[in-house]
Formats: structure tokens, C-alpha cells, sequence
């Protein structure tokens, strides 16, 4: 199937015609709308914002789009990052290419002239595109830069949100870097936009504790790869972390690179993959716990499988090794040499070692929350699962309302938890991957959106229903028609003449 429109090729006379088109259908859809929320202030006069979202990335850039989509304008937009670097993509994020298929509409929320493919025809044309297989991770973010650019979304770069609290019914964020234009500002409603660890952390296993953290790092952190040049290397897992630090050690020229791998086997099929559709993004967060509990429980346990091309990446090596059944006894150092025994009670020396072994949702974590994030329910703590489906990282995942809030455990303590939206991969568990993944981030955001919206309107309904009686602006104007008076009678019907004939 080809599109009917073509951007010119040519980087800049392609991208300029492609951002017209996108004006243009953005008028024809009458996006974005009027604002409808009325303002609100404080009795101090302090202006209250409608929403806030913390996340300038992905998840961030969409969420925002919907909502002033959805005709809320009053919101703003917190990353910590610079500009350009919010995101994992430039980051710790170290594939070569996406893992989700190039067809994939991600972001574009419907609208065709904001997919990637547009963003790449406009610039590199229709044969190009085919030729491409996969997305390259570094392209993936110059798209997102430009969408936030073409949609002009207002996103506030190196601004932190240091602590959430409740206040006058409002939530008081407390900010801080250089980026802040203030030391604080008042909301309605606070969205988590913040990816992979934004209910959570990187997870640090407990065998590291002892080890200085100059012979170790994390998936996550910045890692110095040249460095590695000559040296021995240990990643822990076999996740797509795990095998993207690897061949970055491997290409940046290390002695030899071994997995510890705790599985007795390698995944190979990602069983997510095979259920895909716009059912199971509609359909999951309906169905009852003892199913969804089930699906993702699964899917954990048979693990989402390294892409093929980054396997390839590192198994090319002839110094890259793959060892299944060999979880980790303990690890400690001997000067500058870490070293492990593993569960088979063999011992394994190395100079540097990578924990590619990913994130925990842990709300607890979310130190912005302050001691609520102990009253965040858990699905640990609504439901029992039957023997053999038991998962201690499922149970920690928060069980969330429709909506994306969260839900007080023990009721009166923290109401204000359902002015919060979790937008993030922390939702899975209860709304599935519609708040992270590419594949359903434009129907995650259009559900945002609408609930964020239904619920500032029924909050203010008074002023909606005044708003009713007061309006005042006639169609008619008076002179579209004529006042005649009724006459007695009128509308009788008049006997018509009869006539014979012959006669």
C-alpha cells in the first residue's frame, strides 16, 4: 500500500512542506481547540495549572499533545534533562536499532504526516524507506526532536520535580534546577511520564554491596567503554540491556566478554509479540485480575528475548561467551579484580562487571511522594495468585484505576494519590503496554487525555452549568422573520362549488 502524499525529497524543502501539511490537517481537524478549563487561582492570587507532566520524552511529548488536543492548555511540561537528551535514546539506551517494527504509527495520534515514516520520506524519499529495515536508536530521538519542534510543544528542559504535596486541594510541586523559573507551582492533576523506571529504579542486586563501585555499573549509568579497552568483562543477564552493554564493550576492544546467565536457556520469542492487536490494547485493562495477573505473569517468566541483531552484535566475537545455569553465589574484589562464585560453585575472575539487569517498580522509590508512596496500592495487595503463578516483581507493580491513578491503601490516608496519573511503564500491570511501548503510546495518551478531561470538567460543573445560564449570544437576530396576528378562524376549509350534470 503507498501514500498518496509525498514530501519532496530533500532534507529541509521535504521537512518544511511535511510541517505545512501537518499545520494544514491540524486546522482541518480544528486542533487544538479553545480552552474550555476555566482558570482558577488561590485566594492569594497564585495561578493554578491543570496539569502538570514530568517526562519531556516519548510518553511526555504525547500526553502533552492530547491533552491541549483535547482543548487543555493550561499545563506544563518538566524534564530534567537538556533538550535533546531527554529519554533514554542518547542515553543508556545502547542498540543499534528499535526493536518494534519501522510501520508502527507510535506517537502520531492518528495522524499520518506525524508518523516516522513521514519524518523519513520527507527527507530521504520513498525508496529509502524501503530499503530501511529497522529504526537506528539515535534516529528514533532526532524524530522525537523534531515532533516535539513541529507540534510545538512546550517542554522545560533541567527542571526537576524535588517533592509532590498535597495543598488547598491542589498538589504543591517543589522544583529545582537550573532550568526552574520558579521554586514551585500549583496543579489540578500531575502525570509520570517517566518511562522504564518511573514507578521504580534500576535494579542493583544485593551481591554488588561490597564491591567499589569503580569495578562496577549498571545498564543504566553512564559507562566509559574505551576504557574497557583490554580488559576482562562480566555482564550479568542476557536481557536486551545485558547484550547492548556487551557489544559495546566488545567493540570498544575488550579482552573477552562472559554472561552469567541465571536461565538454563536462552529466550528466544517474545510471547507479547504474539498477541499484539487492538484488542489486547483495548481489551486488557477490562478484563479481571486473575487474567491480566496471568498474561504479564507469563510474560516475565518466558522473558522478552534479546532482538536478533543485537545477539548477532555480540556473538560475532569470537571473545564473547554465553553461560546459561550459572546464577550468582556471591561476588567480591581482590584489589582491583572482581570476583564470583557462581551457583555451580565456579569461580569466575574479571576487571569491570555490567549489571544488565534492568529496572524494579518499586513506588516506594518515587522519593517525590514523600511517605505516600507507602499508601500507593499494590497489586500485591489485592490479589492472592494460585501456586505456580506467584511473582514477587508483579506484586509491586501499583494497581492503578482506570484512569492511570493510583489507589490509596488504606482509604482517608492520601486522597490526593488519584490527582496523579502514572503514565509509565509502571501502568502495565493494570492498563497494559499502553504507557511506554511504541506500539500503544497514541491510545494511552488519547485515554489520558479523556479521563483527565472528564474529571477537570466534573470538578468544575458549577461553573459549567453558570456558564449555561449566562450565555447570551442570540443566532437569531430578530429580523429573520414577521410577527402577523392570529385571525379567528384561520385555516377553515371552504366548501367547493358542486355541479350536476344532464340536468
Amino acid at each position: 500500500m503507498t501514500c498518496q502524499f509525498r514530501p519532496t525529497p530533500g532534507a529541509a524543502q521535504g521537512l518544511d512542506a511535511l510541517a505545512a501539511r501537518i499545520r494544514f490537517d491540524l486546522e482541518c481537524l480544528n486542533l487544538p481547540p479553545a480552552s474550555w478549563v476555566p482558570e482558577r487561582r488561590t485566594e492569594t492570587g497564585e495561578k493554578v495549572l491543570d496539569a502538570v507532566i514530568i517526562g519531556g520524552g516519548m510518553c511526555g511529548l504525547v500526553a502533552g499533545f492530547a491533552l491541549r488536543a483535547g482543548g487543555i492548555h493550561n499545563m506544563r511540561i518538566f524534564d530534567r534533562s537538556p533538550e535533546g537528551r531527554e529519554g533514554p535514546w542518547l542515553t543508556y539506551a545502547r542498540m543499534e536499532t528499535l526493536r518494534s517494527p519501522k510501520t508502527l504509527p507510535g506517537p502520531a495520534y492518528g495522524m499520518g504526516p506525524l508518523t516516522f515514516r513521514a519524518w523519513y520520506e520527507a527527507q530521504h524519499g520513498a525508496d529509502a524507506w524501503e530499503a530501511l529495515d529497522k529504526i537506528p536508536r539515535p534516529m528514533w530521538m532526532d524524530y522525537l526532536i523534531w515532533y516535539r519542534k513541529v507540534l510545538g510543544i512546550p517542554v522545560e528542559n533541567e527542571v526537576e520535580v524535588k517533592r509532590v504535596t498535597p495543598e488547598g486541594g491542589y498538589l504543591r510541586l517543589e522544583l529545582s534546577g537550573v532550568g526552574a523559573a520558579e521554586s514551585s507551582v500549583l496543579t489540578r492533576k500531575f502525570v509520570m511520564a517517566t518511562g522504564r523506571d518511573g514507578t521504580g529504579h534500576p535494579n542493583i542486586p544485593d551481591f554488588v554491596a561490597g564491591l567499589p563501585k569503580r569495578l562496577w555499573s549498571h545498564s543504566s549509568e553512564d559507562i566509559d567503554f574505551p576504557a574497557l579497552k583490554g580488559k576482562r568483562v562480566i555482564v550479568i543477564g542476557i536481557g536486551a540491556s545485558a547484550v547492548d552493554n556487551s557489544a559495546e564493550a566488545l567493540e570498544a576492544g575488550a579482552k573477552e566478554v562472559r554472561h552469567l546467565i541465571r536461565r538454563k536457556e536462552m529466550p528466544t520469542i517474545n510471547k507479547m509479540m504474539g498477541i499484539g492487536s487492538f484488542g489486547f490494547t483495548a481489551g486488557y485493562a477490562e478484563l479481571p485480575d486473575e487474567w491480566r495477573w496471568r498474561f504479564m505473569q507469563y510474560s516475565f517468566a518466558t522473558q522478552t528475548p534479546s532482538p536478533r541483531g543485537s545477539t548477532l552484535r555480540v556473538s560475532r566475537h569470537a571473545n564473547a561467551f554465553f553461560h546459561f545455569g550459572e546464577g550468582i553465589a556471591q561476588v567480591w574484589h581482590e584489589g582491583e579484580e572482581v570476583v564470583i562464585e557462581t551457583s555451580t560453585g565456579k569461580t569466575v575472575r574479571a576487571d569491570f562487571l555490567i549489571l544488565g539487569t534492568g529496572f524494579t517498580v518499586d513506588p516506594l522509590a518515587r522519593a517525590e511522594l514523600g511517605d505516600a508512596a507507602g499508601e500507593i496500592l499494590l497489586w500485591g495487595d489485592c490479589y492472592t495468585p494460585p501456586a505456580g503463578e506467584e511473582s514477587r516483581e508483579l506484586a509491586n507493580f501499583p494497581y492503578l484505576n482506570p484512569d492511570f491513578s493510583f489507589r490509596e491503601r488504606t482509604p482517608g490516608r492520601a486522597p490526593w494519590l488519584s490527582n496523579i496519573r502514572c503514565f509509565n511503564y509502571g501502568a502495565s500491570a493494570s492498563l497494559g503496554k499502553v504507557s511506554g511501548d511504541i506500539p500503544g503510546i497514541s491510545e494511552g495518551a488519547r485515554w489520558l487525555a479523556y479521563a483527565i478531561a472528564a474529571e477537570l470538567y466534573k470538578e468544575d460543573v458549577e461553573r459549567h452549568w453558570q456558564g449555561m445560564l449566562d450565555y447570551d449570544k442570540p443566532e437569531l437576530l430578530g429580523d429573520e422573520w414577521t410577527d402577523t396576528e392570529l385571525e379567528d378562524g384561520a385555516g377553515e376549509a371552504v366548501a367547493e362549488p358542486t355541479y350536476q350534470i344532464g340536468g
